[in-house]
């Protein structure tokens, strides 16, 4: 019955318009590839877009990046969805083995895979503290490492999207400021215009804490990375809801239309990817964005998001040594 309720919800999301799935071989270890493909087999293959992210399951080699194993993944994962090839290939971490033993290997095999027709593009993953010059006091090494490395491997693997996490949640340097800080440092999104690739937001909801749908009694399996949400921050995301939920209306999928049409019109030209889980959540994500959010709109929700992350960041530096202080953002957004 779940299996056919999640079915039900991704024919209704492409019923709605959606025209971009993205699956990842571990979600169920497969299964979720699985229940994609008898989605697919009723709806017509040019209307749709699928974007599987790889590189979390190495199998029993050394790397998921190995040529071996890439080229296994992508055959298996074609084979789950019952498809000839995939629109986007996205590497889901930058880890290619020691002093990036694999790095040349991947390169080679990714390129056989384009001009063999497997796989459309490739997606490379962003950091989301690409820039910090226009956010200083949240900057580290950190910040500045994962940035060169964004760069060095953009130019090594020449990838034709970025995928990276954007939502209120997010401190990185965003649209809608200037394209450049006052150092010369660039925003992603400014990056991929520049350089002709597409860009995919994931988790736009923040792992569902922007539709303030947990409470105290939420229980997350083991493994799920929910389960590091702390009560003290849930108390925090719900008082700072409270001036959308009078305004917009109080039910979670309210607040969910409000962070999704906030996020577009954040990245206008940016595909967004939202998860369902049946077909009145995919319906409703869709009616939000039928309504287009006001100026006045707008700036509202900006300013209650930016008191909503900066009490968090605040919280979050306060309970952790200063040694360890290393946001638990990073893993919600």
């Amino acid at each position: 019955m779940a299996d056919d309720i999640a079915v039900e919800a991704l024919l209704s999301a492409q019923a709605e318009g959606a025209t971009v799935f993205d699956i990842s071989d571990i979600y169920g270890m497969g299964h979720a590839q699985r229940l994609l493909g008898r989605m697919l087999t009723q709806v017509p293959r040019k209307k749709v877009r699928i974007s599987c992210t790889l590189g979390a399951f190495k199998g029993t080699g050394l790397s998921p990046y190995s040529s071996l194993n890439l080229h296994g993944q992508v055959e298996q994962s074609l084979e789950n969805l019952g498809v000839d090839y995939l629109d986007v290939l996205t590497l889901t971490h930058t880890d290619f083995g020691p002093r990036d033993r694999y790095l040349e290997d991947a390169q080679e095999t990714l390129q056989a895979l384009r001009d063999q027709g497997d796989v459309k593009a490739i997606g490379l993953r962003a950091p989301c503290r690409l820039v910090t010059g226009s956010t200083a006091r949240q900057s580290s090494s950190r910040d500045h490492e994962n940035a060169a490395r964004f760069a060095y491997l953009f130019q090594r693997l020449g990838p034709d999207v970025i995928s990276l996490s954007i939502n209120p949640l997010d401190r990185p340097f965003l649209p809608g400021n200037a394209a450049k800080d006052s150092e010369g440092e660039e925003d992603i999104f400014s990056f991929a215009h520049r350089h002709g690739v597409a860009t995919m937001a994931y988790k736009p909801l923040g792992q569902g804490l922007l539709t303030g749908k947990y409470g105290p009694d939420s229980v997350f399996l083991p493994g799920d990375v929910r389960s590091s949400i702390t009560t003290r921050t849930l108390d925090i995301v719900h008082k700072h809801l409270r001036p959308l939920r009078e305004r917009f209306g109080a039910e979670p999928q309210d607040l969910a239309r409000i962070a999704l049409g906030y996020c577009l019109r954040l990245c206008p030209n940016s595909i967004v990817l939202a998860g369902i889980s049946n077909p009145q959540q995919a319906s409703a994500n869709f009616q939000g964005l039928n309504t287009e959010l006001s100026d006045e709109d707008y700036d509202f929700i900006g300013a209650v998001y930016a008191s909503l992350r900066e009490e968090l960041y605040c919280s979050q530096q306060q309970s952790r040594p200063s040694a360890l202080r290393t946001s638990s953002l990073d893993q919600m957004t």
